[in-house]
Order: C-alpha cells, then structure tokens, then sequence
C-alpha cells in the first residue's frame, strides 16, 4: 500500500461539481449569452483565477470573465450552504486510510479557505493532514504543481501517493505528477486517452477502497 493519498475535492469528496455544472449555464443568461455546454468540461478542475479566465474568455470573448467567474461562485456557495452532500464512500475510505497509517491530503483548485470551510461542516477536517488550494500554487491543473506541493507537504513523494480526482484537467494533473492517478467519475466519464493515462477508473470510491484492499494498487 502507498503511503500517501491525496483527493480533489468538489465531484470528489463532495457532490459540488454538479452545482458548478449548473451555476456555469445558468449565470451565462445574465450576461446576455447562450448556455454553452461545453464550457463545464474544459473548465472543470482548473483553478479558479487566470485560467478559468481564459477558458470563459475562449467561450464568450466579450463578457466581462472575471465578473461572470465570480457570480458562478457566488451561485455555487449559496447552493453549497443549503445543502453539501458527500460523494459515495468518502468516509469509508477515510477511516481506512487513517486506520492503515496513510498520509492524507485535499489538493483542489478552490482556494483553501473554501477546503477549511467544506470540510469543517463535514466534520472530516480532522482527518488530512494537509490542505492544497488553488490559490497556493502558480500553475492550476492540468499542471501537476498542486499535488507535487501536497506531496512535498505530506513528506511522501508524488508515486507514493494515491491520487483521487474526477475531472479531465485533474487527472492530467495527477498523471503528470508521477502520482497513481485513480478517476472517480462524477460528470464526465472518461474518454480512452484519459484511460491511458489513469492508473484505474473505479465507479465511487467504495471501489476504489476494496481495490486497495485486495493489493490490487
């Protein structure tokens, strides 16, 4: 067994990927813009500063990005204060990790406060040694910086570590990093370039438990 485990958060840890998918279609028709459905994808897992930027400015060059990133954000919190739910198997995979000694930590594009404040009112806080924000690294994913920073910070190296993600940009990321990069998918099911490069595809991260289990990672 590998002695680090690291996990993206939103579609990951928590059923927020969904409340991004939506509030990136809704907030489109109060700048005057059709719903893009593309626009989900390529900018699920980035970080959210200069390179979500782009990415809105790619797919409605004359919006006003910062402005449209920021009411996204603002949809996103209101619907997360309602209800935050957990994706299917966290607290079971947590408990094993932290039964078996591994080293956890949240490497997400949010930033850092936003990790503390999800996790806290989860109440598994308790459970990572580490917090990873996307406004602590340069380079969002798919660069791999963020999880060789929680590598770095976890005091395990990079192919010492598990590493959980749902979306394209963080599976790049997690591959890039030398990590084994383990899709869960939420949203968006993987295309066969993305299998290339996963170490394993598993349903929900109950799935991915076992396969630890058995060895088989």
């Amino acid at each position: 067994m590998k002695h680090g485990a690291i996990f993206d958060m939103d579609g990951t840890l928590f059923d927020t990927e969904k409340l991004y998918r939506q509030a990136w279609l809704d907030v489109a028709a109060e700048f005057g813009q059709e719903k893009n459905y593309e626009l989900p994808t390529a900018i699920s897992g980035t970080n959210l500063g200069e390179e979500s930027l782009r990415i809105i400015r790619r797919f409605y060059p004359n919006i006003d990005a910062p402005a449209y990133l920021a009411r996204v954000l603002v949809e996103v919190n209101v619907a997360a204060e309602r209800k935050l739910e957990l994706m299917a198997g966290v607290e079971e995979i947590l408990a094993f990790f932290k039964s078996a000694g591994v080293r956890m930590a949240v490497a997400s594009s949010a930033p850092v406060a936003v990790i503390e404040k999800n996790l806290t009112r989860a109440n598994l806080r308790g459970y990572f040694a580490v917090l990873t924000g996307g406004d602590q690294v340069k380079n969002g994913k798919p660069a791999p910086d963020i999880f060789l920073l929680a590598a770095e910070r976890l005091n395990v190296a990079p192919e010492d570590c598990y590493i959980f993600e749902d979306s394209f940009n963080g599976i790049r990321a997690a591959a890039a990093s030398g990590g084994a990069a383990i899709m869960i998918p939420d949203t968006v099911q993987p295309t066969d370039d993305i299998k290339r490069i996963c170490a394993a595809v598993f349903s929900d991260l109950n799935e991915a438990r076992l396969a630890i289990e058995r060895g088989e990672l």
